[in-house]
């Protein structure tokens, strides 16, 4: 197989969707497009290593984030609390690390091509109430901006999911050792990646 059918991301489920009793079918959402489960592991994150995960994009994830908080304060006509995107930033960043750490979550990693953009779009948006019917957080959850905005908390997703290949690559590394990461054959991928179908007919 190529590199390309074997691009690897990580999925977490977050509390939400554990308490939701969401577990089987998401997992369903995603097996059923044709991604390989590779590594999964049930766990109650510290506060630490919630941190550790949304940290993933150093100072510029914190820059970028409030930016983004302040201009979302700034279309509803209101002015940020924050003096400056960091301090906006730290917020979130406290407020995502309390959201993951108050529960279990499943962790998983996720294979096949093109597997980080196929989740994504499968996953939703990351407010479910703008998200497309059909994927997992507009068909599954209700939450908010402004519901979130209103309780001062992060915003109730179910789930997480890598954005780009390198990300994809930090956040296994801060979840899962190597040998937790199987590398095995699935029966669908002679279907899916085999260039002439052989073996069908007997």
């Amino acid at each position: 197989m190529t590199q390309i059918q074997k691009e690897r991301t990580l999925v977490i489920i977050k509390p939400d969707g554990i308490q939701r009793t969401l577990i089987g079918e998401i997992i369903k959402r995603y097996e059923r497009v044709g991604l390989k489960m590779i590594a999964l592991k049930m766990i109650i994150p510290t506060p630490e290593k919630a941190t550790e995960h949304y940290m993933v994009g150093g100072e510029e994830w914190l820059e970028e984030v409030g930016r983004k908080a302040s201009a979302a304060y700034k279309k509803k006509g209101k002015k940020s609390p924050f003096k400056t995107y960091r301090d906006n930033g730290v917020a979130i960043l406290e407020a995502n690390a309390k959201y993951m750490s108050s529960g279990p979550v499943i962790a998983m990693v996720w294979s096949g091509s093109n597997a980080i953009d196929l989740i994504r779009k499968i996953t939703g948006g990351t407010e479910p109430l703008s998200s497309d019917i059909g994927t997992i957080r507009g068909d599954y959850t209700l939450d908010s901006y402004q519901l979130a905005d209103t309780d001062s908390r992060s915003i109730r997703n179910l789930i997480h999911a890598s954005g780009e290949i390198e990300e994809a690559k930090k956040e296994i590394d801060i979840w899962f050792d190597k040998d937790e990461i199987l590398d095995y054959r699935l029966i669908a991928e002679q279907i899916l990646y085999d260039v002439n179908l052989d073996g069908i007919l007997e």
